[in-house]
């Protein structure tokens, strides 16, 4: 059972609700002149109104197709890139159902650019206070110390302390932290399991409470469930381990027997793989007629003048499902050189002088919108990595990670890239985070997302990468 507490929150998204629909309705006699189509014959009773057929259809599928996407559901932690997501998707569904109505009654007679004028100016007024309500929201949590969600951590284990770092630090998410507890009731923790145990069977002041599974026993667990129905707050739980509660990992049971595989990623799913598929050809063919000709040329001469050797030069790399292709760059090392698969170190000496332009400013990898093309990698994805690397990383991230990590085409940029991940790994919390990030690409793609981080690469490009080298 979940519970919802807040004197006045709860009335928001009702609120936000009628606010929408009054203004699909309030803009549509100044832009779609309902008075000029006839009604069907089947119009009986209160809807024998032009006006109101119009009101009734919009305000039904507007609400239909809201709920679809989850249009209102916007919490606390929701980023403004997913609340322009939901905007974009519930505009090009609104859009749709606009103009099947105009359609359907062909004697309107309305110009195409006037629908379109009555589609931008609605949800334009509708995006404005979806936002103004989310950051006035955020606003109200920092400064007047209000819609605060009052929550207790009972576990100490590495993933609790992250939690407890992430409700101290982000004060605009409005989580008020009431104390951590543990079993040993160490330093640094407000009490022990028991102290947890009485202050929960005293208050009415909670709202949720967050227990690591790793730390508690069955029992205990119980306990806490048994007072969350009492005193109607919300329990959640921090899993035993990155992998069975996530939502990468499904579970199908074989009788009795749990098994679990690695669920289908929204990358991968019929009609997202063939939008970030057309996505793809588009901006590889941009990018290949546009800049990779002539650059091409020029790099040939540059290249020839300074070292012998070919102007593309190809390495194995592993893409999708752990499947090796060979990954084009424009060569940058000396061909003396080792071919040893080796990421390049700051001043190493193997790099030319035109190469070591061409790395710093990411031109060495232009080649691979080839790889694009044909289909072996993507524009935006995790990056592919060496062979004798993939294998020497998987024995450091835990092995779901890594193999969800490989379900996906590799890409030319990616999340942790842009995020300061790139290039050598001095350290295993290097390629940590950078899986940490893929994962979260993965789990979470858009192409808005993807437009981010394109947007994001170009910046530091312009900008130069200390990693870039």
């Amino acid at each position: 059972m979940k519970y919802i507490r807040g004197r006045f929150s709860w009335l928001l998204r009702p609120a936000l609700i009628v606010f929408d629909l009054s203004v699909i309705i309030f803009f549509a006699p100044y832009f779609i002149d309902i008075k000029t189509f006839e009604l069907p014959y089947w119009s009986i009773g209160f809807i024998k109104s032009k006006a109101t057929v119009f009101v009734i259809y919009s305000s039904m599928l507007w609400l239909i197709s809201a709920y679809s996407i989850k249009f209102y559901n916007v919490y606390r932690y929701t980023t403004t890139l997913n609340i322009f997501s939901l905007l974009f998707k519930q505009f090009f569904l609104f859009f749709l159902i606009v103009f099947a109505f105009i359609g359907f009654y062909r004697s309107i007679e309305i110009e195409k650019s006037t629908i379109i004028k009555y589609l931008l100016y609605s949800m334009s007024v509708i995006a404005i206070i979806k936002y103004l309500t989310f950051f006035g929201l955020r606003t109200y949590r920092i400064f007047l110390n209000g819609n605060q969600r009052r929550v207790l951590i009972v576990g100490k284990t590495k993933s609790a302390m992250e939690l407890k770092d992430f409700f101290k630090e982000k004060e605009k998410y409005g989580y008020n932290l009431l104390g951590v507890y543990g079993n040993d009731g160490s330093t640094g923790l407000t009490g022990n399991i028991k102290d947890a145990i009485d202050f929960i069977s005293n208050s009415d002041t909670l709202d949720e409470i967050y227990c690591a599974m790793d730390e508690l026993l069955e029992e205990e667990i119980n306990t806490f469930v048994k007072y969350s129905e009492l005193n109607q707050f919300n329990i959640k739980f921090i899993p035993k381990t990155a992998n069975f509660l996530n939502k990468r990992l499904k579970a199908d049971f074989y009788n009795y027997q749990p098994v679990l595989s690695i669920e289908q990623v929204s990358l991968n799913k019929p009609f997202n793989r063939v939008l970030k598929r057309i996505f793809d050809v588009v901006f590889s063919l941009v990018v290949i007629v546009f800049i990779l000709s002539w650059v091409s040329v020029i790099l040939f001469i540059l290249i020839k003048l300074e070292s012998k050797g070919p102007l593309f030069y190809k390495h194995k790399r592993n893409g999708i499902n752990y499947k090796e292709f060979d990954c084009y760059k424009f060569r940058s090392l000396k061909i003396s050189s080792s071919e040893a698969e080796t990421y390049v170190k700051q001043k190493d000496d193997r790099v030319t002088k035109i190469g070591r332009f061409l790395r710093k400013t990411s031109i060495d990898e232009l080649p691979q919108f080839i790889n694009v093309l044909k289909g072996e990698m993507s524009v935006v994805g995790p990056r592919p990595h060496m062979l004798a690397y993939t294998q020497a990383y998987s024995k450091k991230i835990d092995t779901y990670n890594f193999i969800f990590r490989h379900n996906v085409k590799p890409g030319i940029t990616g999340l942790a890239q842009v995020k300061g991940f790139r290039g050598e790994i001095k350290s295993d919390e290097d390629i940590v985070n950078r899986v940490k990030y893929d994962i979260f690409y993965i789990e979470n793609w858009s192409i808005l997302l993807d437009l981010d981080i394109i947007g994001r690469t170009i910046v530091s490009i312009l900008k130069g990468d200390e990693n870039a080298y």
